[in-house]
């Protein structure tokens, strides 16, 4: 397995977080950074490995490469996965599943290829004790990973076995909510630490105030994750991942009262937000309420930041003139303070009426977004 010779692993992250996923790695361990479009190759001994996979907030997933090859045709594809040994990763009682991506090449159906490597791994397990594992692409217990580019085959263990902004404590969802992992980026980028209090006027539900908490409560992402991908790696140490799990465990602090505050227009929102704030008990000393912003008391010396409504919901006359009235919001009421406001497109980068320091595009999905940094006097 290449991932045995050399110690190379893949993180895939979303569009425009590349370079801000690489400066997390470095910081958890990662060695031998390089970045490329939605990812972040690099180096990390057992150890580091572990610690990056249990607590990075950016990446979406981390895969540990297995085989690569050249192939032009989905029949090379199978005879080359047909050679590899897949029960040194699974036994014939798991479920597995495959992500596939294809671009630029001649094997140019993404469903095809995943077809093609599925029944590759069947045959091999029929070949050699006479019986399959299911195929399971919704919740397997193995997820592989197979990404075709410009004809060369990269076939990964996904060792998180699904994806890693599936943090666990959204019990309760809402349309256009923001993932975590660029909630966390924007958190990342506010550089706020707990200095002074962190405020969210949009909290929908609660995204952002929820990875502020758990960056200041030192809390890992993978904290709530009950399935591991990692473990069907041949070289996995219990030992070793249970004292990873432990020693960033026991950073995890308390959060002081009023540190971190919300609110939202929406009753239904705040009432979201408080059930997923309410999975760890450090979300009992959030403040959310139901508000207006614009009927929000004074605010000194805070970071702000937030995710004003946008998108097909509103029209753009009805974005610009909620974004004038938080303009007027901010020099009225937030003296002092800093704010980052993630905005809809280019379009609305002077909506608010202030000068910004900072223009920094984020791919919200589908949209390029704008995170706008306003120093308030």
């Amino acid at each position: 397995m290449e991932y045995l010779n050399n110690n190379k692993y893949f993180a895939q992250v979303a569009g425009s977080l590349e370079k801000i996923a690489a400066m997390e790695l470095e910081e958890l361990g990662a060695t031998d950074i390089q970045t490329t479009y939605r990812g972040v190759s690099f180096q990390a001994e057992q150890a580091d490995l572990y610690r990056i996979l249990y607590q990075t907030r950016i990446c979406t997933r981390i895969l540990a490469p297995l085989i690569s090859f050249q192939a032009h045709s989905e029949k090379y594809l199978y005879s080359q996965a047909l050679q590899f040994d897949w029960r040194q990763l699974f036994t014939i009682d798991k479920t597995f599943g495959i992500s596939t991506n294809v671009a630029n090449s001649k094997i140019d159906n993404s469903l095809y290829a995943g077809q093609t490597l599925k029944d590759a791994i069947c045959d091999k397990f029929r070949e050699i004790g006479g019986n399959r594992p299911d195929y399971d692409q919704k919740e397997p217990d193995v997820r592989l990973n197979l990404h075709i580019n410009e004809n060369w085959v990269n076939i990964s263990l996904d060792l998180g076995g699904e994806p890693l902004h599936k943090r666990g404590y959204r019990l309760v969802g809402m349309q256009a909510t923001l993932q975590e992992t660029l909630a966390a980026a924007i958190v990342r980028v506010s550089q706020w630490e707990g200095e002074r209090p962190f405020c969210d006027p949009f909290c929908g539900s609660g995204t952002l105030l929820e990875e502020a908490m758990m960056l200041y409560c030192k809390i890992p992402a993978g904290y709530l994750r009950k399935k591991w991908g990692i473990i069907h790696l041949p070289d996995f140490s219990t030992n070793r991942w249970t004292l990873t799990k432990y020693e960033a465990d026991q950073q995890i602090r308390d959060l002081p009262p009023d540190l971190i505050i919300g609110s939202d227009i929406m009753s239904r929102n705040v009432s979201i937000t408080r059930k997923n704030l309410n999975v760890f008990h450090q979300g009992a000393n959030v403040k959310v309420n139901t508000a207006d912003f614009r009927n929000l008391p004074e605010m000194e010396n805070i970071t702000i930041v937030c995710n004003p409504p946008f998108g097909k919901r509103l029209r753009k006359e009805e974005i610009d003139e909620l974004l004038q009235d938080l303009g007027d919001f901010f020099k009225q009421k937030c003296k002092n303070s800093r704010a980052y406001v993630l905005v809809g497109g280019s379009e609305f980068s002077g909506a608010l009426r202030l000068r910004s320091k900072m223009n920094k595009l984020l791919k919200n999905g589908d949209i390029d977004s704008r995170l706008l940094c306003l120093d308030l006097y």
